[in-house]
This record gives C-alpha cells, sequence and structure tokens, in this order.
C-alpha cells in the first residue's frame, strides 16, 4: 500500500468520455484509448465475407479473450437470433457449432477486433464490457450490444447505456426473442450510433494522443526525478490527522463545552425565579 501510495505518476486507461467527472491529482494521466487505432484491411476471406453484406452491413460478437464460449443452450439462442437478420455476423467462438446457425454467420477462433470495428460496414458490436473492446467501440463510433459476465463489465456497460451508446443483456434470462430485440434496437434506432459517434468524436479530439502523452509523462517524472511537485503529501500523513480526527475531537469538545454552559446557565436562571417566586408568596 505504501507503493501504491508513493506513486509518481498515475497512467490510468479511461479518459472521460467514458468515465464520469471526477477530480484527480496532478499526477495522475488519463491514457484511456491508448490501445486504439486507425482500422488496417482485413485478411482477404474476411473482407469478402463483410462486402457480402451489401447495405445492410455486418454486426461483430466477441467475448474477449477469457469466454471464447458460452453455454451450448445460450449459443443456440443467440445463434437463431442472429439467423433472422439480414446483416451478416463475424462471431469469435470457440465451442461447438450451434445447429440453429443461420447461414449469414461466420465462426471464426480469432479476427483482428480494431481492424473489424473500424471497417465502414459494421453496425453494431455484441461485447462482454471487458475495457479495451469498449474503448475500442468508441474510438471507432459502434453501439454496442452488451453480455455482461464477470469483473467490471457490468460496470462498463452500464456507464455506456446511460450514455445511450449500449444495450444490455442478462445473460441469465437471455433468449433467442429477448437478444434479437436488442440488437434489432442498437441497429435501428439511430439515437445508438449518433450518440457513439459523439463520442467518438470527443475522444478523437485531443492535442496529443493517449500513448504520446503517456510516453512524455513517464520521460517528464525521469527527466525530474520522481516530479514531487506533481504528489500530494497526504499519503505521509497518519490516519489520525488525515481523516482530520484531532479536528473532529477538538469541534466535538467546542460543543461539549458550549451545552454544559448553557445547561449551567439556565439552572442557574431557573432557580433564580423559582426563588423569587417562592420569597413573594411567603
Amino acid at each position: 500500500m505504501t507503493l501504491f501510495q508513493a506513486a509518481d505518476i498515475w497512467l490510468m486507461k479511461n479518459d472521460f468520455t467514458f468515465e464520469f467527472p471526477r477530480p484527480t491529482m496532478p499526477n495522475v494521466v488519463y491514457m484511456g484509448g491508448f490501445q486504439c487505432k486507425p482500422s488496417k484491411p482485413l485478411p482477404q476471406d474476411m473482407e469478402d465475407f463483410v462486402q457480402s453484406s451489401g447495405e445492410h452491413g455486418v454486426i461483430v460478437m466477441s467475448l474477449g479473450t477469457f469466454v471464447g464460449q458460452l453455454p451450448e443452450d445460450i449459443v443456440e439462442e443467440i445463434a437463431a437470433a442472429f439467423a433472422q437478420l439480414p446483416q451478416k455476423v463475424v462471431w469469435r467462438h470457440t465451442g461447438k457449432r450451434p445447429t440453429t446457425i443461420g447461414n449469414n454467420t461466420l465462426l471464426v477462433d480469432w479476427f483482428p477486433q480494431n481492424d473489424i470495428l473500424g471497417h465502414p460496414k459494421t453496425r453494431a458490436f455484441v461485447a462482454h464490457g471487458g475495457t479495451n473492446g469498449v474503448q475500442e467501440a468508441i474510438y471507432h463510433g459502434v453501439p454496442i450490444v452488451g453480455l455482461p459476465l464477470i469483473f467490471d463489465q457490468h460496470d462498463n456497460l452500464n456507464r455506456m447505456r446511460v450514455k445511450g451508446v449500449a444495450k444490455i443483456v442478462d445473460i441469465a434470462t437471455i433468449d433467442r426473442v429477448i437478444f434479437l430485440e436488442a440488437v434489432k434496437t442498437v441497429l435501428y434506432e439511430p439515437s445508438y450510433r449518433d450518440n457513439m459517434q459523439t463520442l467518438s468524436r470527443l475522444h478523437r479530439d485531443q492535442p496529443i494522443k493517449p500513448l504520446d502523452s503517456a510516453i512524455f509523462w513517464i520521460e517528464f517524472v525521469i527527466r525530474n526525478k520522481g516530479a514531487a511537485h506533481l504528489r500530494t503529501d497526504s499519503y505521509k500523513m497518519s490516519w489520525f490527522s488525515y481523516h482530520s480526527i484531532d479536528v473532529i475531537v477538538t469541534l466535538l469538545a467546542i460543543m461539549l463545552l458550549i451545552i454544559l454552559v448553557g445547561i449551567l446557565v439556565l439552572r442557574i436562571l431557573l432557580r433564580k425565579v423559582f426563588f423569587s417566586k417562592k420569597v413573594k408568596h411567603e
């Protein structure tokens, strides 16, 4: 914990098109989307498949590195939903081939995600909500159909949902009807793509690329031997001082003293009033 608190610089893989505004210290540098870059040409066989989609475009589905496949019953429902769409589908799936799969769906073990998201024909991204995938979707302006599973994926996709660029499907209740409705909403409701295009423009509108910014600040810290002027000294304070316990105790003591003095004065006044009434009565 001491090592973390005394860090010279913090490189946060985030930016404010994804994160909500928050106050940070000068030694916190945001580098969200540093891995994103303009798309490269797809492999020829995949390019041919994408081009065959015509005006309908392509849907891309990937659940990241850790999840290559879903339970078979869910896979069958998703494949059946895809089969009802006019769009072509490129699906990263390493499990058993579903029996309900349509002719419009291409199953692959791997694809260049950044490149296919940046393809002009890509219309939607079915994703688990990992940070890299979400940031690449923002960079290329592709709306999301979210299937959150583990880790920070629920939080990431909820942030996207609030910004109006994602539709979330609960994996526990998913079936072909629910999934198809979510995909159609993202495909055919213009606000999803328009909002994501807005986020994409905001993300790209920077004076320096995120990776170049990170490199500059790393070298800045090295040149200035830690750049202590950017760090707060609060991490050196004891917990007693950091949480202002001494101030709180002092204020409570003053308040208690005022209350006690007030009670004492009130008792004296009441005694005088009671004594004066008693003398008059006698």
